[in-house]
């Protein structure tokens, strides 16, 4: 009795064809596990079980598959702010829930963060920090500046928060240990505490104007 051969992986006819989001989503979980470095089309193709050569048919190369991610990603970002709450309020409900999405994909989020295209004008936290400027009374013209310095200060923390360099930077001399010598302070909390504090500065630096005499403006 002759013993059927088993396909090759990748050769099989698929259930259902390969789409553009059931790509992303595959690539997703693959970076969230191994990180950006580790992902290949050949190990996306042998996750979704198909040929690797039909990915180019929806995604020409690595570079255009990781903006795809990302832009997937960022599309879940969805906060709905009262407009009847302080300026305050809402910019920091906007950086938290940034931050979650950040802590949700920190392998993706720290590598998009590099990438000078990261964010677009038609991204929901653009659109939404834009909308609170401009209620803060930041005059047009400028809220484009303004929000591009916000984007830089949160990322900025945010990478060193996950890539833990912001812990290691407040334990450096002249540190003292706030619980007792020799008793390490709650991370968790202590990264709480230095994300508020970043936060709270931006907050107050456009509360106060002093953004604008480091910014050219101006011919």
């Amino acid at each position: 009795m002759e013993t059927a051969k088993r396909a090759p992986r990748g050769t099989k006819k698929r259930d259902t064809p390969l789409t553009e989001a059931g790509i992303y989503a595959a690539a997703l979980r693959l970076i969230d596990t191994g990180g950006v470095e580790t992902l290949t089309m050949r190990k996306l193709a042998a996750a979704l079980d198909a040929n690797p050569m039909s990915l180019y048919h929806h995604v020409p190369n690595k570079e255009a598959l990781l903006r795809g991610v990302a832009a997937m990603v960022g599309a879940q970002f969805r906060t709905v702010t009262q407009e009847d709450r302080p300026w305050q309020e809402r910019i920091r409900q906007l950086a938290e829930d940034f931050r979650a999405l950040a802590h949700r994909h920190p392998k993706l989020m720290t590598y998009s963060f590099g990438q000078p295209d990261f964010v677009q004008p038609e991204d929901p936290f653009w659109l939404a920090l834009a909308d609170v400027l401009t209620s803060a009374g930041v005059p047009q013209q400028d809220v484009s500046r303004v929000a591009a310095v916000i984007c830089a200060a949160v990322f900025g923390v945010l990478i060193a928060e996950i890539n833990g360099a912001l812990r290691r930077w407040s334990t450096l001399p002249p540190a003292t240990g706030a619980t007792g010598e020799g008793e390490p302070a709650d991370a968790t909390s202590g990264d709480d505490r230095m994300f508020y504090m970043a936060l709270n500065a931006i907050i107050m630096s456009v509360h106060m104007n002093e953004l604008k005499p480091y910014m050219v403006w101006q011919s």
